[in-house]
Order: C-alpha cells, then sequence, then structure tokens
C-alpha cells in the first residue's frame, strides 16, 4: 500500500523520532509531530472554541499548556493535509486517542518497547548539541571530539530535563498517562509490537517488515 497511515508509540527515549524519520523516507510518508504541527497552525484561529486566547501562538509565547481540544483541531488539520503520515507524540492520552478514531483511520500501530533501565541510560546519557541541536549519547553515539559537536563544532550539553530524577518523573507521567493508549491499541489489527532494545538497524528492519506485512 503507497502513502500508509502509521502510529508509533513508546516510552521517551525509545527511538521513536528516529524510525519515524526513517519511515517518512523510506515511505514518502508526512512525519507529524505534535509540536511541528504547532509550530505549523499557530496562528490557527481557534476564537470559536470557547479557550483563554485566539490562537495556538498566544499559548506558546506564554508558556501556557496548549489545551487539548486545540491540539486535537491542530492533529487533525495535519493529517488532512497528509497524502499518508507517521504520527508520532499523539496520542498521549486516552481522551485524544478517542479524538484520533474520528480523524483518521490508522493501518499501522507501531508499538515500541523498552526497559525502563535501559530508557533511564539512554536519557541520561544523551547530549545535545547547544548550537545546532543534534544528538549524541556518552556511550551509543559519541563525537569524534568528546564534548564537540561534530557537524558545526558547538558544545555537546545535557538538558536539564535528561537528569535521572527528571527522566524518571517523566516515564512515571508515560506510564499514567500513556501506557493505557497502548494497551488501548493492542485489539487493532494493525498493532505490532516491537523489540526496542535491540539496535537501530535491526529496529528498523522490524518495522519495514511490520508496515510491509500490514500494507501489502
Amino acid at each position: 500500500m503507497s502513502n500508509p497511515r502509521i502510529l508509533i508509540l513508546g516510552p521517551p527515549g525509545a527511538g521513536k523520532g528516529t524510525q519515524s524519520a526513517n519511515l517518512a523516507d523510506e515511505y514518502g510518508v508526512e512525519h507529524v509531530t505534535t509540536g511541528d504541527a504547532l509550530r505549523a497552525n499557530k496562528d490557527m484561529d481557534i476564537s470559536d472554541m470557547d479557550t483563554e486566547y485566539d490562537t495556538p501562538r498566544e499559548y506558546m509565547e506564554a508558556g501556557d499548556l496548549v489545551p487539548d481540544a486545540v491540539v486535537n483541531a491542530i492533529v487533525d488539520e495535519a493529517l488532512s493535509q497528509a497524502d499518508g503520515f507517521v504520527l508520532d507524540g499523539y496520542p498521549r492520552n486516552l481522551d485524544q486517542a478517542e479524538e484520533l478514531a474520528g480523524m483518521t483511520d490508522l493501518d499501522v500501530i507501531l508499538s515500541l518497547d523498552v526497559s525502563r533501565e535501559e530508557l533511564v541510560d539512554r536519557l541520561t546519557g544523551r547530549r545535545v548539541c547547544d548550537d545546532c541541536g543534534t544528538n549524541y549519547h556518552v556511550e551509543f553515539n559519541q563525537p569524534e571530539e568528546e564534548g564537540v559537536c561534530d557537524e558545526c563544532g558547538g558544545d555537546l550539553i545535557q538538558r536539564d530535563d535528561d537528569n535521572e530524577e527528571s527522566v524518571r518523573n517523566r516515564l512515571d507521567v508515560f506510564d499514567d498517562n500513556t501506557a493505557p493508549v497502548i494497551d488501548h491499541y493492542e485489539g487493532h489489527d494493525g498493532f505490532v509490537a516491537i523489540d526496542g532494545e535491540q539496535t537501530p538497524d535491526e529496529v528498523w528492519s522490524d518495522i519495514q517488515a511490520a508496515v510491509d506485512e500490514q500494507t501489502p
């Protein structure tokens, strides 16, 4: 099937971003994330939604969380414009999953399974270029020169939310809010669990096989 509609699920650090980029390249579909969709539609008129602000931009500039109703509308708009997609970072809770069911039919639902301690190791070891945003890891993906970005020569830093306490809190939030979403989709015909603790190439091989089987 050309232009498959793919949902990728998994906790922070599971590799969703990397594998979503692979899917977008391989199958020629849009990579839709809530962050990108918000930025692309930040001036969308939401004045009819009885919200505090009239555009998503005002929430973002105020540093406030964008309400679920607004996020739902923006994701709906992004998906309606996409000729096939891989959706990453949405739905984050069961209410959003119900909303998504009204927006589109999904062909494949990929769930990346990674143990909690592996996720902690991955996230606390992550280093990010302060200039260009390229990601590295102290163990799995080291730069040629320690502390220096291969791409632009910028300084590599640890994000504030990548310390162990913050990481464990983020994983707790995922367990409370988003893990039930995975349970919700397990009965879907297109649901496939993927062992996310393999190498990225092995994970990608399993993902390709799953998508090709689900969308012949």
